[in-house]
């Protein structure tokens, strides 16, 4: 399956050189847990807010975590036509749970999902390596989790 982010008014595609520079799946398949973990959240968000129903929530859900477990057993089929891991993730759960996987995309762009699984990448190693890193001045480094980030 192919599902192309790009389309309008163009007549044909992007040549092949564009095709393998916008495809950027090599990379960031890495981020798969990260991108499942803040799609699961979203979809929460969306359920409290009444914006889609339960059941919807809970489809996605199961949809995701059998995505994750599919990923993580070596059994996903990555893709590089869908050039990247939420594409990836979301054509397969199209698969798994149907329609309303498209439900998921409401409220929330492709650059959200980038940042956001980017800023989860780096965030959760980078609190484990402060919650053990040894004291300063004899006082633990534990207090700078609190820091605001940009």
């Amino acid at each position: 399956m192919s599902n192309k982010m790009w389309g309008g008014r163009f007549g044909e595609g992007p040549d092949a050189i564009m095709e393998e520079i916008n495809v950027s799946i090599d990379v960031d398949r890495h981020l798969y847990a990260q991108d499942i973990a803040a799609s699961k959240a979203h979809a929460a968000m969306l359920a409290a807010q009444g914006i889609i129903t339960s059941d919807d929530a809970k489809n996605i859900t199961a949809g995701l975590d059998t995505i994750l477990s599919e990923i993580k057993g070596g059994t996903f089929a990555f893709k590089r036509a869908l050039e990247d891991i939420h594409m990836n993730v979301e054509s397969r759960l199209t698969e798994v749970i149907g329609p309303a996987a498209g439900r998921l995309h409401t409220a929330r762009s492709r650059n959200d999902q980038v940042a956001t699984d980017f800023r989860l990448w780096v965030a959760i190693p980078s609190t484990r390596s402060i919650a053990h890193s040894p004291p300063i001045n004899g006082r633990w480094s534990i207090a700078r989790l609190n820091t605001p980030r940009p």
